[in-house]
């Protein structure tokens, strides 16, 4: 079972300046990588493609934080949290490890 899982709202911890602090949704995890929405963008230049008839610009898209940057945002607390996991009845959930509380 994985800590953090596409759809969870996170928080960036370390990394570029302008991206600390910033909160997004998860769209993808890729082994130790994960894509937050509306956090870490970069320029991509793109050449024109005749055969397709597009034009040459730059794009900006979001770019991959590697998983150790982010942590689960716990929204009684307005932090972020740790992730720990508990089994009961034979089920194992996630919870946050500040207060005990499951992760929907």
């Amino acid at each position: 079972m994985k800590r953090i899982r596409t759809g969870d709202e996170v928080i960036v911890i370390s990394g570029k300046s302008e991206n600390k602090g910033r909160r997004g949704r998860v769209t993808s995890v890729c082994e130790e990588y994960v894509t937050v929405e509306g956090v870490n963008f970069i320029s991509k230049h793109v050449k024109p493609n005749r055969q397709l008839q597009t034009e040459g610009n730059i794009v900006r898209k979001e770019a991959p934080i590697h998983i150790s940057n982010v942590m689960i945002f716990n929204p009684e607390t307005n932090r972020g949290d740790r992730v720990g996991f508990k089994i009961e009845e034979g089920k194992k959930f996630r919870i946050y490890k500040s207060t005990g509380l499951r992760i929907d």
